[in-house]
């Protein structure tokens, strides 16, 4: 009885002791919710990136004066910078949702404060496309720089698909890695229906509206010939919009041949005129080194209060594992 009541007393403590980490988590949860840092946009001169990376090397593989003589130019090279072109570089990569839009919009407004048709804006997409409404608003954005005469090029190295390419195709130059995918213009629209499921359990779905098309296809009730054709009117009316914006940035394209959704990988992509050109971003982007100033426009989003507790948790459970394994490997003391 007494080990017994010892272990009762044991299991409360720790239940207690649970309860008050619990609550103490859920109330970090919630303050680092309610104070959830936002994105802030950070300007990185890209030259500054490049310079390192060839001194590091240069350290590693020359000899001294070889290396002070590459220590020389990287110098040089950024005195040089004041009287050379910007060019811009935004690294935009969407959702389905085009969730990234605000950031791209005001990175957009930044460029447009500073650069002139003297100057280059250079998109690294990476999008499998999405919603229409955010994409549209995407490609707009991108517009204002064509609008403002700043040459405009988008690079893809993975995939510019359907959205993704409405927003490719506002570019004055369209580049794309060999195995990047390009094309799927076309529209979808698709969703499940449970009316028979319903139906086999005697359960009723009420749904009100007023106007004849409010609701064209429904998830619950019984679907219509009529609301099928109205909702395939609304789509081929997006698709042909979708053909007519291509078709004003890239008038040499065949749209009765590309417009079919499928997508190409880039090299069939550049023989059907999707794209201007073969190349990585990295590729493009050194040539380009030597006769422009560049810097990267992108969001940096602090740590959350939760994502900080969590980071500096690891770094002691990190070095706490270090020293126990440091001392496992020091030679025993000499005892007298």
């Amino acid at each position: 009885m007494h080990y017994f009541l010892d272990y009762l007393l044991f299991l409360f403590k720790s239940l207690s002791l649970l309860a008050v980490v619990l609550l103490g988590v859920a109330g970090i949860l919630a303050l680092a919710s309610k104070n959830k840092p936002k994105s802030k946009l950070k300007v990185i001169p890209l030259h500054e990136k490049y310079n390192d990376l060839y001194l590091k090397l240069a350290k590693a593989v020359l000899d001294k004066k070889a290396f002070k003589r590459a220590v020389k130019k990287a110098e040089k090279s950024n005195k040089d910078l004041s009287s050379r072109p910007h060019c811009f570089v935004i690294p935009f990569t969407g959702d389905i949702r085009a969730s990234t839009v605000n950031q791209l919009r005001e990175a957009v407004t930044m460029v447009l404060t500073l650069a002139t048709a003297k100057d280059k804006v250079v998109i690294l997409l990476d999008s499998p496309g999405g919603v229409v409404n955010g994409y549209g608003l995407c490609a707009a954005q991108l517009a204002r720089l064509r609008d403002r005469s700043i040459p405009l090029t988008i690079i893809v190295d993975k995939v510019a698909a359907s959205g993704g390419y409405l927003m490719a195709a506002v570019g004055n130059k369209i580049l794309a890695a060999p195995f990047a995918l390009i094309g799927s213009i076309g529209v979808l629209a698709q969703l499940p229906n449970f009316h028979r499921l319903l139906k086999r359990y005697h359960v009723d779905f009420e749904q009100l509206s007023a106007g004849e098309y409010k609701r064209t296809l429904t998830l619950f009730g019984e679907n219509t010939h009529k609301g099928r054709n109205k909702m395939q009117e609304e789509l081929e009316e997006i698709h042909t919009h979708f053909k007519d914006y291509i078709q004003h940035y890239r008038p040499q394209l065949d749209l009765a041949k590309v417009a079919t959704g499928e997508y190409w990988l880039a090299t069939q992509a550049l023989d059907l005129q999707l794209i201007d050109g073969i190349s990585t971003s990295d590729d493009y982007l050194m040539a380009l080194k030597d006769s422009h100033a560049l810097f990267e426009i992108c969001h940096e989003i602090p740590k959350t209060l939760i994502e900080k507790i969590v980071h500096g948790a690891h770094v002691l459970i990190r070095d706490g594992l270090l020293l126990l394994r440091k001392k496992d490997t020091e030679p025993p003391l000499s005892m007298l």
